[in-house]
């Protein structure tokens, strides 16, 4: 294998310079790939077995948010250490270590009889797969020169969008034959093998861990924090990204569910529409994204633009006038549109450099995931207010006042975006 990583290693970037090598997508995109995969997955997956949850373990709303949410907690706690870590390490040895700290997660989520259990094990699947994304995209930043992040990374993501589509109908088809415990027992498994896949696969490269001390980790960190131009992008897509996370996360399913009044097969159905274009999104805003860099249009202006839409739709699917038939035209948006805010992170790689890529996109993340959570939870919190203690249903108002209120923050954050003073600072 060390044969192999160092002939990857030789003239590997200038290579990637004009398409992706057979081996570097073999041994670096592959395996990475992987764990972004099984990520999304778990970080979706509860909104098909949400039903199967509060059946089996009898949880109320808020408690389903707070057992569905704490995945984001845990994930966001561990942005900055992941970052540190990611910059000292390299990303092999971060990301396959993590992924076996997500598969005894996953474990204990399978067998466990109770709330506490569950948090537990879901608690551990979130701080397990915190470094799925950054540890794939520092990769990238290390392998392939800085104009070929954006496709690269979306191709990345929408195999994260492969796995949610794989937590929406086909989930939904292995619960007629299993319950959700052995699906998990499976996930565990899965998650192993994955884990030594990369560990075993993927190539060091010469500047892959750091000799800084923390000092000077700690250093290029608040650099990051001190920056305009994070602090132009980090609002918006906090609230955006993360509200995309929370909604389709968990609480797409019952929206439809309460407020359309789809039966299970076609929310699952709904469900998958909407993966598909998240997937379809990643690819395509990535590549956009390059194209357009490559004419001179700045991507700042752009990204703020799609996150605008994308408040449009949280405004729509706020107010519940939706007519079934049309449904499915409101989640394909969603989906495609709710991806672009992944651009961000290919545009901190290039503005920051690959020294201080894991940290700034770990410092992102770190902000996305916290609002992930909060949204999911606060969701919970808000709708269970109506909820129907017979049939474990919510009332669609109680959908109008928390969507609404998502909505209402991510104006301000609009504000800030496009507001007085921002529209040049740290735009490249």
């Amino acid at each position: 294998m060390s044969r192999t990583r160092s002939e990857i290693a030789s003239g590997a970037t200038a290579a990637a310079a004009s398409s992706l090598p057979a081996r570097l997508v073999l041994f670096l995109f592959l395996p990475f790939a992987g764990g972004y995969f099984l990520s999304y997955l778990y970080r979706s997956i509860n909104a098909v077995i949400a039903p199967n949850l509060a059946a089996d373990v009898g949880i109320s709303a808020a408690d389903l948010g707070f057992l569905t949410s704490v995945y984001f907690l845990t994930f966001a706690v561990m942005q900055l250490p992941v970052g540190l870590a990611l910059d000292r390490f390299g990303p092999r040895r971060v990301g396959s270590a993590l992924l076996l700290l997500a598969a005894l997660g996953a474990l204990l989520f399978a067998l466990a009889e109770g709330l506490s259990g569950l948090v537990l094990g879901r608690a551990l699947i979130g701080a397990g797969v915190s470094a799925c994304l950054m540890s794939s995209f520092k990769a990238f930043a290390l392998w392939f020169p800085p104009q070929r992040l954006p496709t690269v990374n979306g191709a990345l993501l929408a195999v994260g969008g492969l796995g949610a589509i794989s937590a929406t109908a086909p989930v939904e088809w292995l619960l007629g034959s299993f319950d959700w415990r052995t699906l998990f027992l499976g996930l565990a498994t899965l998650t192993a093998l994955v884990a030594l896949w990369i560990f075993a696969a993927v190539p060091e490269h010469e500047a892959e861990s750091s000799r800084q001390g923390l000092g000077d980790q700690l250093a290029g960190l608040r650099r990051v924090f001190r920056d305009p131009l994070f602090w132009r992008l980090a609002p918006l897509a906090a609230l955006c990204v993360g509200c995309s996370q929370a909604v389709f996360g968990l609480w797409a399913g019952p929206w439809l569910r309460d407020v359309v009044g789809f039966d299970r097969a076609q929310v699952a159905n709904h469900l998958l529409l909407t993966a598909c274009a998240t997937t379809t999104g990643f690819l395509l805003m990535g590549a956009l994204t390059e194209r357009l860099t490559r004419l001179g249009v700045r991507p700042v202006p752009l990204i703020g633009i799609a996150m605008g839409g994308f408040t449009i739709i949280m405004l729509v699917l706020a107010s519940g006038m939706v007519p079934a038939s049309a449904v499915w035209l409101l989640l394909l948006l969603f989906g495609f549109i709710g991806t672009s805010g992944a651009v961000n992170y290919a545009l901190l790689s290039q503005h920051f450099g690959s020294q201080l890529a894991g940290r700034a996109n770990t410092a992102l993340n770190l902000l996305i995931f916290i609002a992930s959570f909060l949204t999911q939870w606060g969701l919970g919190v808000v709708i269970g207010i109506w909820e129907d203690p017979l049939t474990q249903h919510y009332a669609p108002v109680g959908y109008r006042v928390a969507f609404g209120g998502i909505v209402g923050l991510q104006l301000l954050a609009l504000y800030w975006f496009f507001g007085p003073g921002r529209r040049l600072a740290g735009s490249p």
